[in-house]
């Protein structure tokens, strides 16, 4: 199995650096090959997705990517910019579904901000379209009127065939958990949406075991604050579902805890942390490694259909938890503040005491 590892900017080199450690230990014959992306790829090759690692990425079983991103990205021309070196990426290996699992760790219940009734026992996950919606459909740009104001375009676009493989990744992935689908959109004042909702519902039918509910995203957002243990698996377009994953995080106490993978047609798939570069923190051993090492745990899973290891994997985060360790992120007092290394290294002792036993 070849496993690629592309790190990226800011914080992602420190927390792929841990989640590689457990990768070590758990699959110590696996081959790697590191490469360069967003701005680390700008820096070594003048582009934020340089050749050679696309040509790494397609010929790789899986990729374990960081984040991407820099304090001064604004600045640069769009093509140049380190996000889009990860949009490219997903295109070009149609990763078009992304999953976002948001649950709670009963030890951090008092992490997060909600009432500890509204997010015990949280168990959901959001399923992101990722290569359609606004951020690619044409035209878009910005331009000049007659009158010489400028004007600013982005075109919301999705095609049925687009919709329907997203809805039956939905309804499937209902299928193994609780069987219910909430498909949310904004179909009362956009066509796009409302042909999303049509071709969701006719999907639907095919999965009569499978309950289908729909929400407007506004309704979702308030909805996913208040009473988020109703959901199961919400489905959303690649912009509204970039936009709830982030907000579905802090649920769980800290962005710094949650994982993702996007993921095709085939077993390849792409995995991140959620959190994002965060050039705030970078280099001071501060970053919470867990959402990569959670990450990892999904390749297992997912690309490598090792089932057994990826619960070792997560076995051992929750020993972690349970021992008290916790990153500046999801600190509380009466817990034992480590930082990005130590934690890494306590969910490999975690590892090497189970197997030990």
């Amino acid at each position: 199995m070849k496993i690629a590892i592309m790190a990226g900017d800011g914080i992602g080199p420190e927390v792929v650096a841990q989640a590689v450690k457990v990768l070590r230990h758990v699959l110590p014959q696996a081959e790697t090959e590191e490469a360069p992306v967003g701005l680390a790829g700008i820096e070594t090759r003048g582009v934020p997705l340089p050749d050679e690692t696309l040509a790494l990425a397609k010929r790789a079983d899986a990729i374990l990517f960081g984040a991407v991103g820099g304090p001064d990205e604004a600045s640069l021309p769009r093509e140049q910019r380190p996000g889009t070196g990860l949009l490219k990426l997903r295109k070009e290996l149609t990763l078009f579904a992304n999953f976002r699992p948001a649950f709670m760790f009963p030890e951090l219940i008092g992490a997060s901000t909600l009432k500890p009734e509204i997010v015990d026992g949280l168990d959901l996950v959001i399923l992101r379209e990722l290569n359609g919606d606004i951020y690619f459909g044409e035209p878009r740009g910005i331009e000049t009127g007659p009158s010489g104001e400028r004007y600013g375009i982005n075109t919301m676009r999705y095609t049925e065939s687009e919709v329907e493989r997203i809805a039956h990744a939905a309804f499937q992935a209902a299928r193994r958990r609780r069987g219910k689908v909430c498909s949310v959109d904004k179909a009362n004042v956009l066509e796009t949406m409302q042909l999303w909702r049509e071709v969701m519902t006719r999907v639907g039918r095919e999965y009569p075991d499978v309950e289908l509910s729909h929400l407007f995203i506004d309704a979702a957002a308030m909805t996913l604050m208040r009473a988020p243990k109703q959901f199961d698996v919400i489905v959303t377009g690649n912009m509204f579902g970039d936009i709830l994953s982030d907000a579905a995080a802090m649920l769980t106490g800290s962005i710094g805890m949650l994982p993702s993978a996007s993921l095709g047609l085939d077993r390849k798939g792409l995995y991140e942390p959620v959190h994002g570069s965060a050039p705030d923190i970078a280099g001071q051993d501060i970053a919470n490694p867990l959402a990569a090492i959670l990450s990892f745990a999904m390749l297992l899973r997912e690309s490598l259909g090792l089932e057994d290891k990826a619960q070792e994997v997560e076995s051992a985060v929750r020993s972690v938890l349970a021992g008290g360790y916790r990153t500046a992120d999801i600190y509380q007092p009466g817990t034992h503040r480590v930082g990005t290394e130590e934690m890494g290294d306590a969910v490999v002792q975690a590892l090497q005491a189970r197997r030990a036993a």
